[in-house]
């Protein structure tokens, strides 16, 4: 039986696209020809940013296998905000997408536990059980040790779900923790990441991949190619290409030698391609989702044209 990272690489195969769009709701970056549709309070912000983030999925979904929805621009919206999110996700999920929440949890034991239950496993509603979320895959923050991960891993085994752990991150100030030296010498990104081993030692499926794998930063490409050394069963999820200057090149060297081995995540050049230098004189404001599916299309040949070249 196909386990969550299975399914993945699937979607990736059939695709031919090892890519995951970013949707990240800020009424920002909504086209004022959808925001004058509708009124400027809570619900009327929330009613244009759903019109945009579904009509980005229509135009997405048959050519990218994999959508991260990042639950902080939805909860910021409060309510309204976790409406539109679970929305989201049942969206994405009746397209055919592999649906990533970007939550970031990680707590004590028990506290993990319900995000967990949250997300990937499911809780006692009407006295029987149910999914409340219910994505395919978690993001999870480990530097409060094993106990804060354990409840996901439980849930990933239980569910046949999927998580993928903070390891190296794409940010800036990342190292100030994550680059600090144990008193061995070892970078402690480098311990985190052997434990992603062993935390996904029992959820490898067929492709050689673990259900409990990682998140490692473009932006740190020498790391990357360190950590797939390191972490030779965990699928990689890589932000930071686009926008944060994650190059192609780069990040190719988080592939293995099939050509498998990462997902790599877009979302405001993906989200803004409208507004771009390559696409705002081809597209009009109005054809904001074609301009995303270009984009989606010129970064996938990108990266395969890199991938295979190295």
């Amino acid at each position: 039986m196909k386990n969550a990272i299975d399914i993945l690489i699937d979607k990736i195969k059939e695709t031919n696209n090892p890519t995951v769009i970013g949707v990240d709701t800020r009424y920002d970056m909504v086209p004022a020809c959808v925001r004058n549709k509708y009124s400027t309070d809570i619900k009327g912000m929330c009613s244009s940013m759903l019109e945009y983030s579904k009509a980005l999925i229509d135009a997405t979904y048959d050519i990218v296998p994999a959508v991260k929805l990042q639950s902080a621009y939805f909860e910021m919206y409060g309510v309204e905000g976790i409406k539109l999110y679970k929305e989201m996700i049942d969206y994405c999920k009746s397209k055919g997408m592999v649906v990533m929440a970007d939550v970031k949890r990680g707590d004590i034991g028990s506290t993990s536990a319900g995000y967990s239950k949250a997300y990937l496993g499911k809780n006692m509603i009407d006295e029987k059980e149910e999914p409340v979320f219910d994505v395919d895959f978690a993001t999870v923050n480990p530097y409060m040790g094993s106990d804060c991960v354990n409840p996901f891993v439980e849930d990933c085994k239980k569910y046949d779900k999927g998580i993928f752990v903070l390891v190296k991150t794409s940010n800036k100030s990342s190292g100030e923790i994550q680059d600090v030296k144990a008193e061995d010498g070892e970078e402690i990104y480098k311990k985190v990441a052997k434990l992603v081993n062993t935390w996904g030692e029992e959820l490898v499926g067929e492709y050689g991949y673990s259900s409990v794998s990682a998140v490692v930063g473009a932006t740190y490409p020498k790391q990357l190619k360190n950590l797939r050394e390191i972490m030779p069963h965990a699928y990689f999820l890589i932000p930071g290409y686009g926008a944060q200057g994650g190059k192609a090149e780069d990040i190719a060297l988080g592939f293995d030698k099939n050509g498998l081995g990462g997902i790599v995540n877009a979302t405001r050049s993906l989200m803004c391609a409208y507004k771009s230098d390559l696409w705002k004189d081809k597209f009009k404001e109005e054809e904001y989702a074609k301009a995303t599916r270009a984009e989606a299309i010129r970064m996938r040949d990108e990266l395969n044209q890199a991938i295979k070249g190295m």
